[in-house]
Order: C-alpha cells, then structure tokens, then sequence
C-alpha cells in the first residue's frame, strides 16, 4: 500500500502562514480554468478516478469551465501551495483547514465533506491491553496532526491528559519501523501504517477514531472568493463528485471497477481499497451530506478541534482564545470572532445535489 501523506499539520507550516506567509487572500475573479490539488487517501481517491474516467471533464463542460485535478506527492506543501495561491481548491482535513489556510488569513470554503475517519485513525499498545495503561509511557506520533488530536481525545475519556504521557515526534513514513523497536510502547497513527502495525501478534488497538464519530473529516475546500466569483466551480465540482459517489457505492460491476481503479491509483487493489473504506465513514448520498452539514454535531465537532488547535498553538502567534478564526455554519451559527470568519461550510451546491438541480 501507498503510505498516506495525510494529516501532517506540522507547527512550522500552520506558524508561517499564521505570520502572513501567503496570506493574503487570492485576488479572485470570474474565469474559467481551475487547478485542485490532491493527495492520496481512502476518501480522497474518488477524484484522481472522476478525472481519469472523464466524469470531471463532463460535469467542467457542462458549466463552460475546465478543472484539472493535480497530486501532489507531499500533503502539508499542498496546502502551502492552496494557502500561497496556487491552487483553486485542495483535499484537506478539517483541522488543517483551520490552522492553515484560515488561521493564515486566506478564506476557505469547505465545499465537500466527503467523509469522516470511522476506525481509519488509532492508538495502539505493545504494553499494556486497555488505554488507561497508556499512562506514563512515551507515545510515538506525528506531533501537532490528527493522531494528536486522536491522542488528547483518547486522554480526556479516561479522564486523563498529555501531562500522563510523553509525546515522541516521529514521521508517518517511519511509524511502522518504529513500531519494531523495544524502546517503542505505544504508538497513535492511521492507515494504512496503522493496519499494517497490528498485524503483528501482542499488539493491542487501545483507542481508535470509531469513538469520535465526526471530529476527524476530510474535505475539499475551494477559495472563498474564487467560488463567489465563479460558482460553476461549486456546482461542477458537486455534480462530479456525487456522480462519482452513485458509480462506487454500489456492489455491482462498475462500482467495483471504479474502487479496484481507486485502489490501484493509490497503490493497492480493491480488497485493501475496501478495507481502508470500511474503517472510513463516507457520504455517498447528497441528502446525507446534507444532513451532516446542517447537524450540531458539526457544530460541536469544529469546537473540539479549535480548542485543541488553540491550546497547541496552531492559530497563530497572535491568537489569544480560540474565537481568534471565525468558522461559519450553514445555519447561520458562527463559532469565534465574527468579523474574521475564515473557515466556511456551505451547504448550497449539496443542497441543489440533492434536489437534482445541478
């Protein structure tokens, strides 16, 4: 399997653009090419497929526009590249779109939640067979990212906090090797790193992100400005994506096609597709994504992750309170400072998905 380059928000990327690297936002007009960047995950790969089966370029002709999806082989640089400008649009998690491009003064707007992590992050114990074991050790993560977060959130249900453990930084790319070393007790991490550390015996999978249904969503956010100035971006980036969604859902010859070419483009084949589907909790219907829009429980999602972000320094020197970021809902809530809303969910182009409207 491909090793995944998500979730990687590093402080040094979330600091620079929080001090104003990039960020000023993109000068956006009415026009009618595009550029979104893209990274490999499980809820991600419906797009490089939607692209390579001509479903893009379908629903981009039918509103008189062109869109090129391009990946980027690094998850954090493509963010850098959407938060400096570069890009239209970008597949990120909801935690790097606030302490990014929002919390570095570029106005995002989610478009698509695609899914939420249901089982796809986790922690892991060599020692020890329940999570109240995980005090006092060192755990082994990508400091400051969505394992993390994971990690805060596994403590505080067993009413604990990060002064009980010890986080040790370590790469994504390195969390399997380190999961060989003797010195190395408990690790938090996702797939497919994660899979692949607990296929060996005596491992125990403490915690994983099934507990927290919701809080960890990958998205596809678009500029602000450039989706006001252009709304043919919404309405054919929804229509391809949804289109995309009815095609692999369904157990029948094409979806299974469509999820064995998802599994190749991201260096698997439909049974490790699959599996890594099964542990990720996606939308396949606009109605439901809809619902998820519009629900409290996104609401209450988005003011965990602020706090966290907040209480580990990733809004920015600057901010004193997690209000510091706006985040705008499509009922009209606004969680922090209302006069500097940078993070939006819209619901309007899923709202015409689900109405057939597109």
């Amino acid at each position: 399997m491909a090793i995944s380059f998500k979730r990687i928000a590093t402080a040094a990327a979330a600091l620079a653009f929080a001090f104003g690297l990039g960020a000023a936002p993109v000068q956006a007009a009415e026009k009618k090419d595009f550029k979104v960047a893209w990274t490999i995950y499980a809820g991600w790969m419906p797009w490089p497929y939607a692209q390579q089966a001509g479903i893009v370029k379908k629903w981009a002709d039918k509103y008189g526009i062109a869109i090129e999806l391009v990946q980027i082989n690094d998850y954090v640089e493509s963010i850098n590249q959407y938060t400096a400008g570069k890009f239209d649009g970008v597949v990120m998690t909801n935690m790097d779109t606030l302490t990014i491009p929002a919390a570095g003064g570029v106005d995002s707007t989610v478009l698509i939640v695609g899914d939420y992590s249901n089982g796809n992050d986790g922690i892991v114990l060599k020692k020890g067979k329940s999570l109240k074991d995980i005090k006092g050790q060192k755990v082994n993560l990508v400091e400051l990212s969505v394992s993390h977060y994971l990690l805060a959130r596994a403590l505080d249900s067993v009413k604990m906090s990060e002064k009980d453990v010890k986080v040790v930084n370590t790469s994504d790319a390195d969390m399997v090797a380190a999961a060989s070393s003797k010195d190395v007790t408990a690790l938090a991490t996702w797939n497919p790193q994660l899979a692949e550390i607990l296929k060996t015996p005596a491992r125990t999978l403490a915690y994983d992100s099934s507990k927290i249904p919701g809080e960890i969503m990958d998205l596809t956010v678009v500029n602000t400005q450039t989706l006001k100035d252009n709304p043919n971006l919404g309405k054919a980036l929804v229509g391809a994506w949804f289109e995309t969604m009815a095609i692999m859902s369904k157990d029948d010859a094409a979806g299974r096609a469509a999820r064995t070419e998802m599994g190749k483009l991201s260096g698997t084949d439909l049974a490790g597709y699959d599996a890594q589907l099964k542990a990720t909790f996606m939308f396949y219907e606009p109605k439901a994504a809809l619902a998820h829009a519009r629900s409290p429980e996104l609401v209450k999602a988005m003011d965990l992750v602020r706090t966290f972000s907040f209480d580990h320094g990733l809004l920015g020197e600057g901010a004193k309170t997690k209000d510091a970021v706006g985040i705008a809902f499509p009922n009209g809530k606004i969680l922090g400072d209302t006069k500097n809303v940078k993070m939006r969910f819209d619901d309007a182009f899923q709202q015409m998905a689900a109405e057939g409207k597109l």
